[in-house]
């Protein structure tokens, strides 16, 4: 059973798993539980910064988080010092709870000490990403560890790897056959084609595959081959009973069938595609198109007349899962990327140890097996020791997006289902928010965490940055979802149990409210267009409706946040966001809006800064600073938009020689700058 946190009073010992939904206040929590670690509030004793582990993804989260809980520490040390519990902060309750449990005099006193001393030692504070942390600990720990002293940590794989892949190319590529060769080259065409494959599948857990290329592909041909054979054992003759029935069906004069919706011509075609594909062995694929449909027992109970039935043989119901199967049989292209990409992987380690070096994955690896008590024995058990020691506390933020790798040192330094009170673990996290499988992180590893916690579940439960109305219909969304027959909001109900259930939460309400043609909006509005349209149709036409909304909107005087006691605020075009899942719908979106007069920006993480125009333009004034005396290149930097010279102004530089030469007298001031104070 899920509880509501109470930060005032979470038992901080033993593990725990917390999970924080959008805008409940995460970073206002893992401050606040900060707080009661160093007070010893709720453990046995008081915890310095550097005992506290905090744990992140990035650096600017890390920055962010320590810079909270330093204001935190001090504004809580100067209520401490005051002892001023009324004062109107959004934390009364929880300061209220805390300076009640520290009674005045030397307790509170002392206290507001043990707080001002904590914001002052913020600096020695581990407050860290995941791989920062598992860099100090090999570092700290060399000897525990087994890690060498003068190993080189290179944040930038790029080079070796493409190497790895160089490699693999001219060893197990070069020496294929013919007949072997077709296939791998049909896969990677060249190892650029290659290393852009295998890339993704590093970040995972491979398993060992020894030998050649070519003995894996023979292997795995055979293998499927073999599967391939035993899927189609049968089904000549399930195909002769299949029509054999069907004709006995047809042959009869008022036959239960209805030849329109089961047409004996496409029929029979069906049957005898079955039945060539089940007698050629290297025939792979059989498409039947609606056949699998119409041929199988529920479509030929549904083929039959108004109040007419009939019992088809076993084959028609074996149809759907001859489909099935046909989709789940092996690829042998499957087992070339994991044979590639674990020799890959292999040979990349093989060129960091030449080289003495390591990657940010080598240090999660590294760490988790210097922790295994089966292959390092007591080394291990003094390792896990010493760094529990050295961070009694621990809180994992952003704890959705750990791998099974992290998941397994935090495991094995924490035991977290043992729930060991001399030791606290605070796992924080929102499965819903997850970002970066890219990276490895698997829902599995929460999910595990989440078995492991079974019992010490908390979730926060007011949302503070959303209105009342929007987060109830998100709520009311989820909630039908949830409660509809089948896998539940998330997928992961079975039977009944869920996993990964959906826990709604309260609203703190913001004070403004968005109000259309002088009413309250709705929060949360669903449309549907009923007509049939192709794709790029479809996407034409709902882009115009979403820009027709947005003008709509905009030229709205009653449009706007509304606020008791204040004006109205105007929607503004930078308040209006809309979401796609591609950049052609983006584009869509911005060309129907640019027809009706309104500017918009699109943002992508997948786009190249390097492939915009600011970046082209950037690109040809540093090559005009670093070689002033090209006056191609100098024409060609002043052209730009970036340098924003009017047309007269350019037009005068290509008619007066002085005005040009001027100009290129500051490109060389600038080159001599670039050259004495570098290009920034």
């Amino acid at each position: 059973m899920t509880e509501i946190l109470n930060p005032a009073t979470l038992p901080l010992q033993g593990s725990r798993l917390i999970e924080a939904s959008a805008g409940t206040g995460k970073t206002w929590t893992i401050a606040a539980l900060y707080l009661r670690l160093v007070l010893g509030h709720g453990r046995a004793q008081p915890l310095l910064p550097a005992q506290i582990l905090v744990m992140t993804f990035t650096r600017a989260a890390t920055r962010e988080l320590s810079d909270r809980i330093r204001r935190r520490l001090l504004e809580a040390a100067a209520r401490f010092r005051l002892a001023d519990a009324d004062a109107s902060t959004p934390d009364d309750a929880f300061m209220r709870r805390l300076l009640a449990d520290f009674p005045e005099g030397a307790a509170r006193q002392g206290a507001a000490w043990r707080l001002a001393m904590a914001a002052a030692a913020m600096d020695d504070a581990a407050v860290l990403t995941i791989d920062a942390w598992c860099q100090r600990m090999l570092r700290e720990h060399a000897f525990d560890s087994g890690c060498l002293f003068d190993e080189e940590l290179q944040a930038n794989e790029a080079a070796m790897l493409a190497e790895a892949a160089r490699d693999f190319w001219r060893q197990q590529v070069y020496p294929l056959a013919d007949e072997a060769l077709a296939p791998v080259l049909a896969l990677w065409p060249d190892v650029d084609a290659l290393l852009a494959d295998l890339r993704p599948l590093l970040a995972w857990p491979l398993p060992s595959s020894p030998g050649s290329l070519a003995d894996c592909l023979t292997r795995a041909q055979a293998e499927a081959a073999q599967a391939l054979a035993d899927l189609k054992q049968g089904w000549v003759e399930r195909a002769d009973d299949m029509l054999a029935w069907l004709e006995a069906q047809w042959q009869q004069a008022d036959g239960p069938l209805n030849k329109r919706s089961l047409a004996e011509g496409h029929a029979r075609r069906w049957l005898q595609d079955l039945r060539a594909w089940a007698q050629d062995p290297p025939a792979a694929t059989l498409d039947l198109k609606t056949g699998w449909q119409r041929l199988s027992h529920h479509g030929v109970i549904e083929a039959c007349k108004p109040g007419r039935t009939v019992d088809p043989p076993a084959a028609f119901a074996a149809l759907p899962l001859l489909q099935a199967a046909q989709d789940e049989l092996p690829d042998p292209t499957s087992a070339l990327r994991l044979h590639a990409a674990a020799q890959v992987a292999a040979r990349l380690q093989q060129l960091k140890a030449q080289s003495g070096s390591y990657g940010f994955a080598d240090m999660l690896q590294r760490l988790h097996d210097a922790l295994d008590p089966q292959r390092h024995g007591a080394r291990a058990q003094q390792l896990r020791q010493r760094i529990v020691e050295q961070y009694p506390a621990a809180m994992v933020d952003e704890f959705q997006d750990t791998s099974a790798l992290q998941l397994g040192i935090f495991d094995r330094l924490y035991r977290i289902a043992d729930d060991d009170p001399s030791t606290a673990l605070l796992l924080i996290g929102d499965p819903k928010q997850s970002i970066y499988g890219f990276r490895g992180a698997d829902i599995q590893a929460y999910l595990g965490a989440r078995a492991a916690t079974r019992g010490r579940q908390h979730v926060l439960g007011t949302n503070h940055r959303s209105t009342q109305a929007l987060v109830g219909a998100v709520n009311h969304l989820f909630e039908r979802a949830e409660q509809r027959a089948g896998e539940g909001a998330f997928g992961f109900r079975q039977g009944g149990s869920n996993e990964l259930p959906f826990v709604p939460v309260q609203a703190a309400g913001q004070a403004r409210r968005l109000v259309c043609g002088g009413n309250d909006a709705a929060a949360l509005s669903i449309h549907l267009d009923t007509v049939a349209r192709g794709k790029p149709a479809s996407r034409e036409h709902f882009a115009a409706l979403c820009a027709e909304r947005i003008v709509g909107l905009l030229n709205d005087a009653q449009a706007g946040f509304a606020q008791d006691g204040m004006p109205l605020q105007r929607l503004q075009p930078a308040d209006i966001a809309v979401l796609v899942r591609t950049g052609t719908e983006a584009a869509a979106v911005q060309l129907a809006l640019r027809r009706r007069g309104v500017a918009s920006v699109y943002l992508s993480d997948k786009d190249s800064i390097f492939a915009s125009s600011e970046a082209q333009d950037l690109l040809r004034l540093l090559q005009a600073v670093a070689a002033p005396r090209d006056m191609r290149l100098a024409r060609a930097a002043l052209a730009t938009p970036l340098l924003g010279l009017s047309l007269p102004a350019l037009l005068q530089l290509a008619s007066e020689d002085e005005a040009f030469d001027a100009r290129c007298e500051l490109l060389r001031a600038l080159g001599g700058a670039w050259r004495t104070q570098g290009v920034l």
